[in-house]
């Protein structure tokens, strides 16, 4: 992760201040509260992977944050933990395998949850239900039923909870997302993201096998379908089988959709189309390396598009989004962005602006302050289904094979029973999900 130094953290956080976003609507307010760095609140980990090592370091930019207790069914992952905690705190956290043991601990005010998709639901329910506050990675869960439920536990526990979506805490994102709601682009109706991604290549085929030694396969499994251990299967790859995770339409997809619905305010989509297949990997990996999504919405349309092993993507960038207006187009990523003129008009004046620094440390620093004053963070829970629901629709129109109408208001696929099996998880004994409403 890139080292991000306490003065720029300092300056990043006193930009967003002053931006507050409007997404699904809803005008999110900020703590305005000055916030003493000796409250301290304590963390525990679920999930210590490569996200949950980044997020723990960066929630750890915040001197008031101590980690008592790391979570992980392999052994390997926790050792990688407790070592950071050590050099970062100085103190040696307590090592867990089951997170209903880390959930039973009084002294933590909240967890962080960083395993893959399919084990994002249950613990933030339970979380919820032992009293302590939740940020979750993205997609806010493996199904929209289980993102639901997710919502219902924190409402009825009044916890806070944000998704970890971090361009949503972006001040570049911000000022891009308010010039599109501005008007000055004229109708936009069209709107476009897109992922090329050069650096995932094949993952090959091996057999299946033991898993390595100090991991709970079973408990890593979950409510997953009972299946032999393979290594393609396992930690990061885990986001190319369906069982576990939706591809890069979910993980990518999440992040750069939610700029898209940031700039263009509450609808949600009508219906949706997709296409896609494996054309280039040849290995065991289940989910899409190209695939096509388009999105009906009430007054515009979206295109989503990804393609694995190239690079050179649409307006010479190899990811981003565009909002394409009648008086021009804005072209964005973490590198900055641009307006482009349309070429029979003159009200735009075509320029570029610099992307700004990582907005990690702020999206994080918004959930503690939240911790403490009890407001409801930037990517609340609600936010957070909004768009998960939307990269999730992708996968269900390409899944079956039909353009499918969404019934917003119900969650739920109008006339299409297959497609609705999709929207709610099928979790394996003895595992259930609280909370969770059938479609």
């Amino acid at each position: 992760m890139k080292t991000i130094t306490r003065r720029k953290f300092l300056q990043q956080s006193s930009l967003l201040a002053a931006a507050t976003p409007v997404l699904g609507g809803l005008a999110v307010a900020r703590s305005a509260a000055v916030v003493s760095p000796s409250a301290k609140v304590r963390l525990g980990v679920i999930g210590c992977g490569g996200m949950g090592k980044g997020d723990l370091d960066t929630f750890f930019l915040n001197p008031e944050v101590e980690c008592p207790v790391v979570c992980d069914v392999d052994d390997a992952k926790l050792a990688e933990a407790v070592a950071l905690v050590q050099e970062k705190r100085g103190t040696k956290p307590e090592t867990v395998k089951d997170f209903r043991q880390l959930l039973d601990h009084e002294n933590l005010d909240a967890v962080l949850i960083a395993t893959p998709d399919h084990w994002h639901a249950l613990p933030t329910v339970m979380a919820c239900q032992a009293g302590k506050d939740v940020y979750v990675e993205k997609p806010l869960a493996l199904t929209i039923a289980e993102g639901r439920a997710m919502i219902e536990a924190a409402k009825r526990h009044n916890r806070v909870c944000q998704m970890g979506a971090h361009r949503l805490s972006s001040p570049t994102y911000a000022e891009a997302t308010a010039f599109v709601r501005s008007g000055k682009l004229g109708k936009v109706g069209l709107v476009r993201a897109w992922a090329y991604l050069d650096w995932i290549k094949p993952i090959g085929n091996p057999p299946d096998g033991d898993p390595p030694d100090g991991v709970d396969y079973d408990m890593w499994l979950g409510p997953a379908p009972k299946r032999a251990f393979n290594p393609n299967r396992f930690h990061f790859n885990f986001r190319w089988f369906w069982d576990y995770a939706g591809g890069l339409m979910t993980d990518w997809g999440v992040h750069l959709l939610q700029v898209l619905l940031w700039g263009m305010g509450a609808e949600p989509p009508k219906a949706v189309m997709s296409s896609g297949g494996k054309y280039v990997l040849q290995d065991n990996s289940e989910t899409p390396d190209t695939q096509i999504t388009v999105y009906e919405f009430p007054s515009y349309t979206l295109v989503w598009e990804h393609k694995v092993g190239i690079g050179l993507g649409l307006y010479n960038r190899p990811w981003g989004m565009a909002f394409v207006g009648t008086e021009g187009t804005l072209v964005i990523n973490d590198s900055g962005w641009e307006i482009q003129r349309e070429p029979t008009k003159d009200a735009l004046e075509p320029k570029k602006f610099p992307g700004g620094a990582d907005p990690r440390p702020a999206h994080v620093r918004n959930f503690l302050d939240c911790v403490k004053s009890r407001k409801q963070p930037v990517e609340h829970l609600e936010v957070g289904q909004q768009v998960s629901t939307v990269a999730h629709l992708g996968n269900l129109a390409l899944r079956t094979g039909r353009r499918i109408v969404w019934d917003h208001a119900n969650e739920r696929v109008v006339g299409d029973e297959e497609a609705n099996r999709l929207v709610v998880p099928h979790y394996r004994a003895p595992w259930k999900l609280p909370y969770l409403k059938e479609a």
